[in-house]
């Protein structure tokens, strides 16, 4: 699990780093909207907390633009901008949920996990050989062994278990998990980089492979040779 802060003032981006740290796996801060735009641009992150009144670039600038290139990211913006309008206007940016300052830790965790579960199915499984989803809680495992994914690859292994068979191309997992239109040597070299960390975490030191890649076509995910 990967959480990016955007806090400009440092002793609220600590406290809320530090009370994050033992549950919810790595946690980075930005002070600084250009800071938050180019780490968006360049990395994956599971969930993002992003402040509206910061140095560089006004947050919800920076969350309007990163929707409109089809960041899925959920976001919860964290505020002192405590009128309706406020609130309408970091939703319309495209906001998946507002917590206006000061607010309560607890309801804070409390909402990261709600957003980390909404638009997930209540009951659905999914299974290839000892690999196993639990899409509600977005758990997986091997062999009963606990893998921690990034967001992009839990939807990259998800796109890869609905659809094992046939070959997957590139084209398709450009379209589907990237959100491209087309493809091009920048996306190929993405979807091989998330590729070689997915197979790393699924396929490491197991006899049995299960991401198979095809050459000059694409992927597949099956139990044993493809």
């Amino acid at each position: 699990m990967r959480i990016l802060i955007v806090e400009d003032e440092r002793k609220v981006a600590t406290a809320l780093r530090d009370g994050l740290l033992e549950d919810w796996g790595e946690v980075v801060i930005e002070h600084t909207g250009e800071g938050a735009f180019f780490r968006l641009n360049a990395e994956t992150f599971d969930l993002v907390l992003l402040d509206v009144t910061l140095p560089g670039r006004d947050g919800l600038r920076i969350l309007s633009s990163l929707r409109a290139r089809g960041m899925k990211t959920p976001v919860l913006v964290i505020s002192a901008r405590d009128t309706v309008q406020d609130r309408i206007a970091g939703l319309d940016a495209g906001a998946d949920d507002y917590l206006v300052k000061p607010f309560a830790f607890a309801e804070l965790v409390a909402r990261m996990r709600a957003l980390l579960r909404r638009g997930v199915p209540e009951t659905s499984a999914l299974s290839v050989g000892e690999l196993a989803v639990d899409l509600p809680t977005r758990k997986v495992t091997i062999g009963g062994a606990p893998i921690d994914l990034t967001a992009r690859e839990f939807e990259l292994l998800v796109y890869l278990m609905t659809r094992p068979r046939p070959v997957i191309p590139r084209e398709s997992l450009a379209r589907e998990v990237w959100k491209e239109s087309g493809r091009s040597s920048t996306i190929d070299n993405v979807i091989d980089v998330h590729m070689a960390r997915l197979r790393r975490k699924v396929d490491a030191e197991r006899s049995v492979k299960l991401i198979h890649t095809i050459r000059g076509v694409g992927f597949m995910l099956c139990e044993g040779e493809p």
